[in-house]
Formats: C-alpha cells, structure tokens, sequence
C-alpha cells in the first residue's frame, strides 16, 4: 500500500476518514462544499495569497537561476 503524500505536506493531526459506501452525488456534494470553501477562502485573502504565490516562484527562480550553467 503506497503512502499518501496530501498537497500541504502534513503528515500529522487527524485523520480523515471518507465512507467507501459514499454515492457519487455524496461525493459531488462534498467536491461542492470544498470548491465553495476554496472560493470563500481565496476572496477573503486574495491579496496575501497573491503576494505568497509571487513570494514562492520568486525565491524558487532564484535558487534555479544560482545553479544554473551559463548561457556560453
């Protein structure tokens, strides 16, 4: 059985358990619920996150940009 890895990285606090008896409208409803939280949550800190986002690429472009061969 393979490990799942979530996208935050945590690999700690409770786990989520999801019913395999689920129907796939209980799941669609669920999909909804976490699309509209998302939505929620992005109009409430769209700012910071923006600010976050740039943060991130510009700290990952510059550690490519000291390891990379030059151009000639």
């Amino acid at each position: 059985m393979k490990t799942y890895h979530p996208p935050s990285g945590l690999q700690y606090g409770l786990d989520l358990m999801i019913d395999s008896d689920w129907s796939p409208e209980q799941a669609f409803a669920v999909i909804n619920l976490l699309d509209d939280l998302r939505d929620r949550i992005w109009i409430h800190y769209e700012i910071a996150l923006y600010q976050k986002f740039r943060e991130d690429q510009i700290i990952g472009f510059d550690d490519d940009a000291d390891n990379a061969d030059p151009p000639f």
